[in-house]
């Protein structure tokens, strides 16, 4: 009897494409980002300085760390979105990339005049900057969460925890091209902060969504 219900279950099984995770993962990141930017440039627009912007450090700076931030959430989320799927070197490379930016963000200060430190480090937009990436990272986040579904998390609060780095890192990076900030140190708080906000929703959302 066993043996007749598995070949039943198993006689109209058609082979997955090798690839067929990263496909979807990567997929659902790239047309809910492209949802994100289109957010992001109807409701912020891009920078007034954006054409001179790349030819300075701080841009590069932003551009780099958000994005790196979303490269580990993405290592991760693709590792932990099968049930044998254990990692663990993004979550060590991932303050070990904050520490960096600390550095740097001391190093800007130590440099700086006693009147250009506050600005360095408040800006004109630390109120509202992590909210404004927490909103453009939304999209993501539910992308990554319906494409996560669909796969089998053995841990759904850390895949959940990945899939919000993933869409943070993501979101913060758009949002760096209307963001006109130049401190190193502002980035290092409040970039993170924003971030950080949408990695723990990602993880209290995943614990209840992709259970299985």
């Amino acid at each position: 009897m066993t043996d007749e219900l598995i070949d039943r279950l198993s006689s109209d099984l058609k082979p997955v494409r090798h690839n067929a995770l990263p496909r979807l993962v990567v997929g659902a990141v790239m047309a809910s980002g492209v949802v994100a930017a289109i957010a992001m440039l109807a409701w912020l627009g891009t920078r007034a300085d954006i054409a001179t912007a790349p030819g300075t450090m701080i841009f590069w700076t932003k551009f780099g760390y958000t994005l790196a931030l979303a490269v580990l959430g993405g290592v991760a989320t693709l590792a932990l979105s099968r049930p044998d799927g254990a990692i663990r070197w993004p979550w060590l490379a991932a303050p070990l990339l904050l520490l960096g930016v600390f550095i740097a963000a001391i190093v800007q200060l130590a440099g700086a005049e006693p009147d250009e430190m506050m600005p360095l480090v408040i800006g004109g937009t630390s109120l509202v900057c992590p909210w404004r990436i927490v909103a453009l990272s939304v999209p993501v986040l539910v992308a990554l969460l319906m494409a996560l579904r669909r796969l089998a998390p053995a841990n759904p609060t850390l895949a959940g925890l990945a899939a919000g780095l993933f869409a943070g890192g993501t979101g913060a990076w758009i949002y760096s091209f209307a963001c006109g900030e130049n401190g190193v140190m502002f980035l290092a708080l409040w970039y993170t902060l924003g971030i950080a906000v949408v990695a723990g929703l990602g993880a209290l959302l995943g614990r209840f969504l992709l259970r299985w």
